[in-house]
């Protein structure tokens, strides 16, 4: 296993088989593969530079500094890949002549950056204050605008909105590219087979999750009906209620949906986009909101339109979030956590959304067909993702969302290897999966704590990670 002097979090995210040992005078930069000694070791954030953007081949690196030098530790140093900036060369992979590798970035702050949407602040404009104010003002206005108006605009606002570069949209593969040489330079840093911890529990090889917002009474009136259709088709769903909105939430439906497998979540107190506006507000309202947590039992939050904040989240006290989308554009707070599978923010389980929401698709961009659902789910079930669709009640019996939303149901109805589960389903695993620790077993591996029993063991092959 790796020796650390404290803990990595992409390690912890593949549940690599890691030890702490006593720091020295600071934090290595470095962990140690026992019983080989060789050595993965990077360059520490320099917290005191702006985040940059910088290419490993094709893949988006996010640091606070890189080195173009390699360790004073080790010897016989050879370049294994080159890091760029603007098509220049500022730094390398290096390669000890024991096999250790160095990376000249900090892997930890390469992954958080995407995760967190921290990267943004490196394609911030001049004209991003004014999109965040105009933002603030539609959802203040939009109560007073027609529904044609308000659609006029978002269609309107799509057209630039479709341009944006990064996180490429539907589909965007850096972290998880980023994620999987990790991996790579690990096994080859360690000169053998490094165990893992599968993203899911046996016998699954990705999962689908279906869940729902319910904004207006329309989407109220016709919960039975997406029940039923679901249902038919072996499926369970969540659905996220607003407390404060044109309809009554009857606490006996709840308790109905519930009991028949169903899930409830929170859906924001009055669904006018503002609860995550600023940490003010949000004091205010946050005891309302949990108030209703209580009352309907639900662990699980989405913040209406998606809005959010990496800071924020983890204050609302729920158990999971699924208010980031894995890249979204269309939203009025656009971007992504640019990840398929869950990720922790401080102790907050974030079940992103990976699949394109069904106003944006049929409404907004008005697609005619299930073709981007299943061309996007398609790549979630090859890298082993998370299919976690949104749709709304309010627009799910319009065509073509109607026949779309059945279409992609059936297309999977029948998939044994898909884990069709419950977003609440999901985030308690993670958490099983997150107490779950490899350790040896002779000349094999053995997975220890609360997801021993259905946790699937892999392994990351030395190879040519360049």
């Amino acid at each position: 296993m790796f020796e650390l002097s404290s803990r990595l979090g992409w390690m912890d995210w593949f549940r690599i088989p890691t030890t702490l040992v006593q720091s020295e005078a600071e934090a290595r930069t470095f962990a140690t593969w026992h019983p080989t000694g060789r050595r993965l070791g990077w360059f520490p954030a320099r917290h005191d530079r702006s985040l940059e953007r910088f290419s490993l081949g094709d893949i988006p690196i996010y640091a606070r500094g890189v080195t173009a030098e390699p360790p004073t530790w080790g010897g016989g140093w050879a370049r294994r890949a080159e890091l760029t900036r603007d098509g220049q060369t500022v730094g390398s992979v290096w390669r000890a002549e024991d096999g250790s590798i160095f990376l000249p970035f900090d892997p930890d702050e390469a992954l958080l950056a995407l995760q967190s949407e921290a990267y943004a602040s490196v394609h911030r404009g001049p004209s991003s204050a004014a999109k965040a104010l105009a933002r603030k003002a539609y959802y203040r206005a939009r109560p007073l605008l027609p529904r044609s108006a308000q659609l006029t605009m978002r269609r309107a606002y799509s057209r630039v909105q479709r341009t944006q570069q990064f996180p490429a949209w539907p589909s965007e593969a850096a972290l998880h590219d980023l994620a999987d040489r990790l991996l790579l330079f690990a096994a080859e840093a360690a000169g053998e087979p490094v165990p893992i911890l599968a993203s899911w529990p046996r016998p699954f090889s990705w999962a689908l999750v279906l869940t729902h917002d319910v904004e207006t009474a329309v989407g109220y009136s016709r919960i039975r009906g997406v029940c039923d259709e679901e249902d038919a088709l072996g499926y369970r769903s969540s659905w996220n209620l607003v407390p404060q909105r044109d309809y009554v939430v009857d606490d006996g439906f709840v308790v109905e949906l519930r009991s028949a497998g169903w899930e409830v979540g929170v859906h924001g107190l009055h669904h006018d986009g503002r609860d995550l506006e600023s940490e003010r507000l949000l004091s205010r309202r946050r005891p309302e909101i949990r108030r209703w947590a209580r009352r309907w039992n639900a662990s699980g939050f989405r913040s209406p339109a998606t809005q959010r904040d990496w800071s924020l989240m983890p204050t609302l006290g729920f158990d999971y979030d699924s208010s980031y989308p894995d890249t979204d554009p269309f939203e009025p707070q656009g971007g992504g956590c640019c990840t398929w599978l869950p990720f922790f923010n401080d102790d907050l389980v974030e079940l992103p959304i990976t699949l394109p929401q069904d106003h944006t698709l049929f409404v907004i961009l008005r697609e005619r067909d299930a073709t981007i659902w299943r061309e996007k789910a398609a790549v979630l079930r090859d890298r082993g993702g998370m299919a976690l669709i949104d749709t709304h009640p309010d627009y799910l019996f319009d065509e073509p969302a109607a026949s779309a939303y059945a279409d992609f149901l059936e297309a999977y109805a029948e998939d044994t290897s898909a884990w069709r589960a419950l977003p609440a389903e999901v985030a308690r695993w993670w958490r099983r999966r997150a107490g779950t620790r490899l350790e040896r077993d002779g000349t094999t591996w053995k997975a220890i704590g609360p997801g021993a029993g259905e946790a699937v063991i892999a392994f990351a092959e030395p190879g040519q990670a360049a």
